[in-house]
């Protein structure tokens, strides 16, 4: 297990150099940094002496090298459209987003794996085909064109729930949360749901396609051959062996809304990292798109590395592929 995870462990450092040299680059060469951060006025001795402030007037590996540094200790530069610290941005903004995406993905297993269970076990029924149907139009429909639907329904015409925003918010030290606050949460339901009707029909196709699978094997007929009742079947037998999928897309898809959730949080103007981002882009404040990069990406590779070390512990055999793939190929 020690040289699995050391394995796997290598392998994520090596995705975020690469991701954080795409970050330099974009740092790097999308304008210039001094001429972004100095109005018009300026003179060159000003140019000149923030130039070596940044570090530009260093040769191109020491400045990836000084940037890597930097990055690992959560320094990256200073806002250029709010002139604050980049990483106090993302800490502020991160609240937002984490909460929005524990609702998408909270709904997406409450509602998703009931639905594919259902449809698994009545797949002839009415019901399950047209259950069917509107998951293919879930995954069809882009997600910008159900939040603004959603919004015109529920808040403007009937006026239930509000358009945008966050609601009343409560701070428990550096952390935000609107979980806490009656407005908070009625703010969470409409982007949330938006959030996760992907993931909750990508969640009951998943399920039912291994339940589909899961009941044609031969413990499913010997444990009806034994006269156990069908909801014993169906989820004390059948359904445990499918979670293991679901948890692992689950997982992976976790750090997809995060990415992912920039077109929700526009829609529904939610401060999260995602907003930020779309803020930055258009007035190229580039350590932010920067820093949102190299972040994203890190929680993605975190979440898949978790995910590789759950397989490898439940599973020891891909243990023993991973090492001796390693071994053949020294």
């Amino acid at each position: 297990m020690p040289a699995f995870l050391f394995k796997r462990l290598l392998n994520a450092a090596g995705v975020m150099l690469a991701v954080a040299f795409l970050a330099f680059l974009i740092f790097r060469f999308v304008g210039d940094p001094v001429e972004l951060m100095l109005n018009e006025q300026a003179s060159q001795q000003q140019r000149d002496e923030l130039r070596v402030r940044l570090g530009l007037d260093k040769g191109f590996v020491m400045q990836f090298a000084t940037f890597v540094g930097n990055a690992v200790r959560g320094d990256f530069g200073i806002s250029y459209r709010n002139q604050q610290d980049v990483f106090t941005l993302i800490s502020e903004r991160f609240p937002a987003t984490f909460e929005l995406v524990l609702v998408a993905t909270f709904l997406s297993l409450a509602i998703g794996i009931p639905l594919g269970v259902y449809t698994a076990i009545r797949r002839d029924s009415f019901l399950a085909k047209t259950l069917q149907f509107v998951s293919v139009l879930g995954v069809s429909l882009p997600s910008f064109a159900l939040g603004i639907l959603f919004i015109l329904i529920f808040s403007v015409t009937l006026q239930w729930l509000p358009a945008f925003g966050r609601g009343e918010v409560v701070q428990l030290g550096w952390w935000s949360t609107g979980f806490l606050t009656p407005s908070g949460r009625r703010a969470l339901i409409l982007p949330g749901i938006t959030l996760s009707l992907f993931q909750i029909t990508l969640v009951m196709r998943l399920v039912r396609a291994e339940m589909l699978e899961t009941m044609r094997t031969d413990f499913i007929r010997f444990a009806r051959a034994r006269g156990l009742p069908a909801r014993a079947v169906h989820f004390g037998h059948a359904l445990r062996n499918c979670l293991m999928p679901v948890i692992t897309v689950t997982g992976l898809q976790i750090g997809n809304l995060i990415a992912f959730a920039l077109v929700t949080e526009t829609v529904f103007q939610w401060p999260g990292m995602g907003m930020l981002f779309v803020q930055a882009v258009t007035f190229v404040d580039i350590p932010v798109m920067a820093a949102y990069l190299i972040v994203v990406s890190f929680i993605f590779v975190t979440l898949n590395t978790l995910v590789d070390l759950t397989y490898a512990w439940v599973d020891p055999r891909l243990r023993e592929d991973a090492l001796s793939g390693a071994a053949n190929a020294r």
